[in-house]
């Protein structure tokens, strides 16, 4: 009776592991979204500091230049992220989970081999790896 009994919880604790994992899998379309969002988020703020000709060599930008730059990229972060029906605060608040389900990003990406390229070229020591979002991009 101990044994059956053992072995039935044993049963029920590994259904509520599996359902809880199934449960915070990550929707195909949510992370085709935020994938190609992040891509497109990437090779934009690369762009943008291309060069760096906006300051002279070794100069910080002063205060005001700084809002400046925020404002205008949270401005294009905005736009790109309006593509995908998301906003900064949504993707800043739902990329860790997304981007957390490596499973789910890889078998994104090696289904679509031209944004794997784009998404492995992206600067990503910047912009966060695995949960982490870095700044939300």
């Amino acid at each position: 009776m101990i044994k059956t009994s053992t072995g039935h919880r044993i049963l029920i604790l590994w259904g509520i592991v599996l359902l809880a994992g199934t449960a915070l899998a990550a929707e195909p379309a949510d992370v085709e979204k935020f994938v190609k969002a992040r891509i497109e988020i990437g090779e934009m703020m690369t762009n943008y500091f291309q060069g760096g000709e906006r300051f002279k060599e070794g100069q910080r930008p002063s205060p005001e230049q700084m809002k400046q730059m925020g404002d205008d990229i949270n401005a294009k972060l905005s736009k790109v992220l309006a593509k995908y029906d998301l906003t900064v605060e949504e993707y800043r608040k739902r990329g860790p989970e997304i981007f957390g389900d490596d499973a789910a990003v890889k078998g994104f990406l090696s289904a679509h081999p031209d944004l794997k390229q784009r998404y492995d070229a992206l600067p990503l020591d910047r912009m966060g790896r695995g949960g982490s979002t870095g700044r939300g991009y």
